[in-house]
C-alpha cells in the first residue's frame, strides 16, 4: 500500500473513532491508539525511511499534515466533550435561584466563657489584673503552701485526682490535677511584691459524683488582694460591687462564718437564688440562697509561705465557681447541661 495513502487512512479512522467518544476516558484510548509513541501514526512514521528518496518529501508532507490535523482534531474533541459534560451536569444539578438561601451558622462563646469574661471586666474596673497557673499542679502549691498540711482532713474533702505514678507522698511532693485555682495566689505572691490585686480564672478538677449542682470538671476564679491595712470592709465592698454588677442592684447577699484552712477568719457568701427568686428549688436545696463565694482574710501562714510578713501586710482571698454563677445568671437548674455539647442548649446564649 502507498504509505501516503496509509497516513490518510489513519487520519480518517482516528477521526471516526474520536467522533464516537463520549467522555475523556474513551477519548484517551483513541489518542493512545493513534498518537502515542507506540501508536499507529508513530509506527507509520518509522516506515518513511524505506520510501525512495524521490517520494520521501511528498510522503513526509502528508505525514506531518495528518499529525497536525489529528492533534487539532483531538483538542477540539476535548473542548466539545467538556462542554457536553457541563451541559449534562447543569441539567442534572439544577439550582432554584428563587429558593431562600441558608444563612451560615455563626459560632459563639460558651456561656461559662461569656460570664468569665464579664467577671474579668468587672474586676479589671476595680484595678485587678489577671494571672494564670498550671492545671497539673504540685502537692505543695495545691495544699501545703495554702496551710493544708499532709495530715489535714481538708485534703480528703477535695477528692483529688492524683497523677498515675505520682501518688501522694509524706513530704507533700505529689503531682495532681488542681482542685482549685488557689495555687495561683501563692505563685503570684512569690513572683510579685505587694500591694497586689489579682484574679486567676481557670479549670479545676475533683473526683466526685455529678448531680444538678456538681461536676468533676468545673471553672473557678480565684481572687486576692494584699496590702497595708486591707480589712473585711474591702472584702465586703468588693463583693457587693461584683454581685450588683452581675445580677442586678436588687440582689441580696449574706456572709456566714465558714472554715477554710487558707483564710482566717473565713466566710461563705450567699446570694439570692436566681433560679427560683428565693422561693426554694433543687439548685438552692429549697433554702432560697446559694453559696457562690468562699472567702476570708488570708491566713498568716499563707502569707509567710509566700514570703510576705503578716505583721506588715494583710489581705483577703476568695474562690468563686463560674459554673454556679452562670447557672444563677441565666436561671439554669442543672450544671451538667454545660458539658453535654447540646447545640440546642448552647445556642440560647
Amino acid at each position: 500500500m502507498d504509505l501516503a495513502k496509509k497516513f490518510r487512512n489513519i487520519e480518517k479512522s482516528a477521526q471516526e473513532e474520536v467522533k464516537k467518544a463520549r467522555d475523556f476516558e474513551s477519548l484517551e484510548k483513541v489518542w493512545l491508539k493513534y498518537l502515542s509513541r507506540k501508536g499507529e501514526l508513530a509506527r507509520a512514521m518509522k516506515q518513511i525511511k524505506k520510501v525512495s528518496p524521490k517520494e520521501r518529501p511528498r510522503v513526509g508532507q502528508v505525514a506531518n499534515r495528518v499529525k497536525n490535523n489529528l492533534t487539532v482534531f483531538f483538542e477540539k474533541a476535548k473542548l466539545s466533550i467538556k462542554k457536553q459534560m457541563l451541559t449534562r451536569s447543569l441539567r442534572q444539578e439544577k439550582v432554584d435561584i428563587t429558593a431562600p438561601g441558608e444563612r451560615p451558622k455563626k459560632g459563639r462563646l460558651h456561656p461559662i466563657t461569656q460570664v468569665q469574661n464579664e467577671v474579668i471586666d468587672i474586676f479589671r474596673s476595680m484595678g485587678f489584673s489577671v494571672q494564670e497557673g498550671p492545671e497539673v499542679e504540685t502537692d505543695y502549691y495545691n495544699f501545703t503552701a495554702l496551710n493544708i498540711p499532709t495530715t489535714h482532713p481538708a485534703r480528703e474533702m477535695m477528692d483529688t485526682f492524683w497523677i498515675k505514678g505520682k501518688k501522694k507522698r509524706p513530704e507533700g511532693r505529689g503531682i495532681l490535677l488542681r482542685t482549685h485555682t488557689s495555687p495561683v495566689q501563692i505563685r503570684t505572691m512569690k513572683k510579685f511584691k505587694w500591694p497586689l490585686r489579682v484574679i486567676a480564672p481557670g479549670r479545676c478538677f475533683r473526683h466526685e459524683a455529678t448531680d444538678a449542682s456538681h461536676e468533676a470538671t468545673f471553672y473557678q476564679i480565684e481572687g486576692l488582694m494584699v496590702g497595708e491595712d486591707v480589712t473585711l470592709a474591702h472584702l465586703k465592698g468588693t463583693f457587693d460591687y461584683l454581685v450588683k454588677r452581675l445580677f442586678g442592684p436588687k440582689t441580696r447577699i449574706r456572709l456566714r462564718p465558714g472554715y477554710f484552712p487558707f483564710v482566717e477568719p473565713g466566710f461563705e457568701m450567699d446570694i439570692t437564688c436566681q433560679v427560683c427568686g428565693g422561693r426554694g428549688c433543687s439548685v438552692c436545696s429549697q433554702t432560697g440562697w446559694v453559696e457562690i463565694i468562699p472567702c476570708g482574710m488570708v491566713h498568716p501562714n499563707v502569707l509567710r509561705n509566700a514570703g510576705y510578713d503578716p505583721k506588715k501586710v494583710t489581705g483577703f482571698a476568695f474562690g468563686m465557681g463560674l459554673d454556679r454563677i452562670t447557672m444563677m445568671k441565666y436561671g439554669i437548674n442543672d450544671i451538667r447541661l454545660f458539658y453535654k455539647g447540646d447545640l440546642r442548649f448552647l445556642r440560647q446564649f
